[in-house]
Parts: structure tokens; C-alpha cells; sequence
């Protein structure tokens, strides 16, 4: 990185902070605090919790998982505008009636506290585990970057965040992302056209998406009705559904962003934003990692992305045989860029036998290639276990670090923090909140006074966020940073929406009904997910369907037990 890139970057991330604790300086009372007076506008809001989803994950993560897989991952976002209309109808006004601070405190007030105590801890588990992953992606990037360890990196990280959200609160997370925001996606419209920019003078955009279609990296649309299989059009529009009626109906980090709303129409309104753009904003993000693609099809590529996992293999006595692979990779880059030509020459001669032709050769290519990463990656963890091996989610980094110009790489580098910081200061701000609300404040005998439950939050965000770094100290990528983010939440979601719905709509379930069913359904979809039965994106519908027909049953043979029928 050159002296330029430190200054933008530095500079991005310090005035993020300095600002976000400049503006919200005072606040007096737990209402300041946790919801921000109650002052933020729509476009606030929507901004806000576009952001609070937005992580560095998204940056990082997206484009490795469109590069490698293809578009497919956008079905997973189809089920999130029907949601944002059901959340607007439904939960958004029920929350502002009751001028609840925490989407748990409803739960009292229907069914009873030690259900409102179960669903707060559920949320506790699965996004405190979420904060640490999203610490962890960009202390990747920067490790790969300036070549640090990744712990050391993760404390930095983690206290920048913590910094800026004790101290200012909502308000310090809602008016902090609006310039988040602005910089992911100036960053991305800017890597965008860079890319296109660098492909050959022959390659127009038109041309660039048949070259990635030949490879199957534009396959949009999957009607495939197997559940096991992960991204397919009925998984997004159902478990997408639900996991987003959950995320945005249920999860304090997000029910936090829109209970600022100055009314029911401002929080309405940003969430409409909010499901009108998210879409479009991830296929731009998807067909970044896509163009990516096409690019490293005309330049060379690394066997392996993760410069930690190529160092580590060229140290051990892998290393010849190793060599061997990237030679073979070598070898198959310069037979694939020959086909590419070919595909292109008949593209322009519009000859269809040609075509298919040479879509073929481009596909058995592929799949060799793919043979030979995967074999270079048994290798990197024969040479050492510890290594991620997995380099989904370097492919976009290498690119940056190696392709882009002075500049444009602290920006980039600083889009992808900006988006760590939005994210995790949400996680951590609803992570305090529920903690110093629903558990310390409802539990706790005793008056006291509005400065010390301000305190109280401050600290216990504070804790959080430690536990944050340690969680994202001993992190690791698993599949797919993006991926295993969302399968923590579908793993707690679907059961927890599940337990809203009971609340909402069936009168007649009481709490303890509930609060076992509840339990029960966890520890069914926790084997579930371990065993493998469905895709986890189908977790969702599965645990909320589950905990709902439990609580019903129960319900129903407790009533019985307690009115037997009357017999002659």
C-alpha cells in the first residue's frame, strides 16, 4: 500500500469514529441512549439498517462467493421485500403502541418473563457470536495486507468499535452509518468500473456477462424444490422470508435501528428503503465478484488466494510437489484464456455450433481447474492443519491489493472496514441494550436512577464487545464468512419469530406453552442443522413452524387436562 491509500484509509476510519462520538455527546436518559431520543428521519433509518446488515462480510465475502459460485446467492435476498411489508403491517405498530424499548419486553407483556427471558438469551447467543465474525472478516483483510497477526488485529478492531458505540449510543450508530453507507457504495460503483476498465479493449460488458455466463456464473434463478440443496428460488422466497422476518421483525440490532424512528411512518418508510435497494445492492456486489471472474480469466491467478496458506505450504516438503500443482495451474490459465478467445471469435461471428464448442472446452477446463485447487488445498492442510485453506473469501482482496490503483485501494479497503464498524457497533449496541434491559433492569429490585441504567448499558456494551474479540481471536472461516454468518441466525431465527407469531396471532397460547415448546424446538433444530436434514436457509421455516405447532399442542392438552370433557 502506498502513502496515499494510508491517509484515505486512516483518515475514513478516524473520522468515522471522531464523528460518530462529536454528535451524540449527553445523553441523559436510557430513552437518548437506546433509541436515540426518538429523532431519526426514514432516510436515516433506512440507511441505518442497510448498514447494520451490510457488514464487511457483504464486501468481503460476496464477490468470493459470486466468484466462485456464480449469481445464485442473490435468491437469497427474494423473500426480504414481501417481509419488510409484513414487518411494517404488522410488527412496526405494535412496537410503537406499546413504546417498548426491546422487541423482548413485548414478550412480557403477552405471555409472561421467563419466555421474554428465554428469547433474549437466544438472541444473546447467536449475535454475540455474529459480533465476532464480523470483527474477524476485516482483521483478514488487514492481516493480509500488512502481513499482522490476526488477534492483534481483531483488539484494534474491536476498540475502535467499542470507542465510538459506548459513548454516543443508537445515535452514534444510526448517524455514523449514513456516512458509512455513502463510502460502500461510492467504493463499490468505483471497483465496478475499474474492473471493466482492465479487461481486454476486445471484452464490452455485453460480452464479459456471456463469457461468465459460458461458465455458468450467471445462473440467477434455481426451481430446483430439493431442500438440501442451499440457494435455489423456493429456499430464498420461504426460508429468506422468514429468516428476514425474523432479522428485521425480531433482532434488536435491527428493531433498535427503526424504534428511533421519529413515528410509525418514518420507521415504515426506512424499511421500505430498506427493501426496494437491498436487492439491486447485492447484485451489484455479486456481479463485482463476477467481473472478477472474467478478469482472472485474461490474467493470472493464484492457486490458492490466501497468501498465508501459499507461505506456509512453500515452507514445508510440500513444497516441490506444490510448485508442480501451480505449474499445472499455469498450464490451464494459458489454455483457458485460448478458449476464451475462441468463445469470443465465435460471439462475434454469431456461429452456433462454435459457440457451443467452445463452451464446452471452457467448462472442462473449469472443472480441471477446480480438480487442481482442490488438491492444492488437501495439500495446504497436510502441510499445516492450522492454515485456512478455504480462500473464498481472499479472492476479492488479492484483486484490490494487486489491480487497483493508488488511492482506490485505501478506499476500498476503507469501504469494507466502514461496513465492519456499521455492523459490529449495531450487534454491540442491541447486544448492551438486551442485556441492561431485559436481563439486569427487569431482574434487578430496586429504583434507581436514568444515569445509571445509561451506565449500566455502557458497561455491558463494553462487555460485549470484549466478548466480541474473543470470539473473533479464535474465529474461523468454516465455508464462507457471508455463509456462516446466516447460518448462526437461521440455526435461533426461525424459532425465535416463531414465539413472535405465537404472540401475535394466537391469542389463546399462554407463556408456558411456549417457553417449552420453545426449548424443544431448539434443541430439534440444532439436530437438525448438525445432522444435515435441509439447507439451513429451510431452518428457519422449519423452527418456526415447529415451536408454533408445539405451543398449540400443548396449549391444547394442558386446557384439556385442566377441563376434562364431561361424560354420562
Amino acid at each position: 500500500m502506498a502513502v496515499l491509500d494510508w491517509i484515505i484509509l486512516v483518515g475514513t476510519l478516524l473520522f468515522i469514529v471522531g464523528y460518530g462520538v462529536w454528535k451524540t455527546k449527553g445523553n441523559k436518559d436510557v430513552n437518548d441512549y437506546v433509541l436515540g431520543g426518538n429523532k431519526a428521519k426514514w432516510w436515516t433509518i433506512g440507511l441505518s439498517v442497510m448498514a447494520t446488515q451490510a457488514s464487511a462480510i457483504t464486501f468481503l465475502s460476496t464477490p468470493g462467493q459470486a466468484f466462485h459460485d456464480g449469481m445464485g446467492f442473490v435468491q437469497f435476498y427474494f423473500g426480504l421485500p414481501l417481509a419488510m411489508i409484513i414487518i411494517c403491517v404488522v410488527f412496526v405498530p405494535i412496537y410503537h403502541k406499546l413504546k417498548v424499548y426491546t422487541a423482548y419486553e413485548f414478550l412480557e407483556n403477552r405471555f409472561d418473563l421467563k419466555t421474554r427471558t428465554l428469547a433474549a438469551i437466544l438472541f444473546l447467543i447467536q449475535r454475540g457470536l455474529a459480533a465476532g465474525i464480523t470483527i474477524f472478516a476485516p482483521a483478514i483483510i488487514l492481516s493480509a495486507v500488512l502481513g499482522w497477526d490476526l488477534r492483534t488485529l481483531s483488539i484494534i478492531i474491536g476498540v475502535l468499535v467499542i470507542i465510538y458505540t459506548v459513548s454516543g449510543g443508537t445515535k452514534a450508530v444510526n448517524v455514523t452509518q449514513k456516512q458509512q453507507m455513502f463510502i460502500m457504495m461510492i467504493g463499490m460503483f468505483t471497483a465496478f468500473f475499474f474492473i471493466l476498465g482492465y479487461l481486454p479493449e476486445d471484452i464490452s460488458f455485453n460480452k464479459a456477462l456471456k463469457i461468465a455466463g459460458a461458465s455458468d456464473k450467471l445462473n440467477v434463478l434455481d426451481f430446483d424444490l430439493n431442500t438440501k440443496s442451499r440457494y435455489t428460488f423456493w429456499s430464498g422466497i420461504t426460508g429468506g422470508l422468514f429468516l428476514a422476518l425474523s432479522y428485521f421483525g425480531t433482532d434488536q440490532s435491527q428493531v433498535q435501528r427503526y424504534l428511533s424512528g421519529k413515528s410509525v411512518t418514518e420507521s415504515q418508510l426506512g424499511l421500505i428503503f430498506n427493501g426496494v435497494l437491498k436487492i439491486p445492492m447485492q447484485f451489484l456486489i455479486l456481479l463485482v465478484g463476477v467481473l472478477v471472474f472474467v478478469f482472472y480469466q485474461y490474467n493470472a491467478s493464484p492457486l490458492n488466494f490466501n497468501p498465508a496458506a501459499t507461505n506456509a505450504v512453500a515452507a514445508s516438503s510440500y513444497a516441490a510437489d506444490y510448485k508442480a500443482l501451480e505449474e499445472g495451474h499455469r498450464v490451464l490459465e494459458a489454455e483457458k484464456k485460448l478458449a476464451q478467445n475462441k468463445f469470443s471469435a465465435a460471439l462475434e461471428l454469431g456461429e452456433a455450433e462454435a459457440i457451443e464448442t467452445a463452451k464446452q472446452e471452457i467448462k472442462f477446463l473449469n472443472r480441471k481447474e477446480l480438480s487442481n485447487r482442490n488438491a492444492a488445498r488437501a495439500m495446504i492442510q497436510q502441510a499445516d492443519a492450522s492454515v485456512e485453506t478455504n480462500d473464498k473469501d481472499y479472492v476479492f482482496i488479492h484483486f484490490i491489493l494487486n489491480h487497483l490503483p493508488r488511492g482506490l485501494i485505501g478506499l476500498l479497503l476503507a469501504v469494507i472496514l466502514s461496513a465492519a464498524m456499521s455492523s459490529t457497533a449495531s450487534e454491540l449496541n442491541a447486544l448492551g441494550t438486551i442485556t441492561a434491559l431485559d436481563l439486569y433492569k427487569r431482574n434487578r429490585k430496586g429504583t434507581f436512577s436514568p444515569k445509571h441504567y445509561v451506565l449500566v448499558s455502557k458497561g455491558f456494551t463494553m462487555l460485549w464487545g470484549i466478548i466480541a474479540i474473543l470470539i473473533a481471536c479464535y474465529a474461523n472461516l468454516f465455508d464462507n464468512l457471508i455463509q456462516l454468518v446466516n447460518i448462526i441466525g437461521s440455526i435461533f431465527y426461525g424459532n425465535v419469530l416463531g414465539i413472535f407469531l405465537l404472540a401475535f396471532f394466537f391469542k389463546f397460547v399462554k407463556g408456558n406453552a411456549v417457553f417449552v415448546a420453545a426449548i424443544i424446538t431448539q434443541a430439534i433444530v440444532i439436530f437438525g442443522w448438525y445432522y444435515e436434514w435441509m439447507s439451513y436457509l429451510w431452518l428457519n421455516a422449519f423452527g418456526c413452524a415447529l415451536v408454533i405447532v408445539l405451543a398449540c399442542l400443548l396449549e391444547s392438552f394442558d386446557r384439556m387436562l385442566k377441563n376434562p370433557p364431561i361424560t354420562l
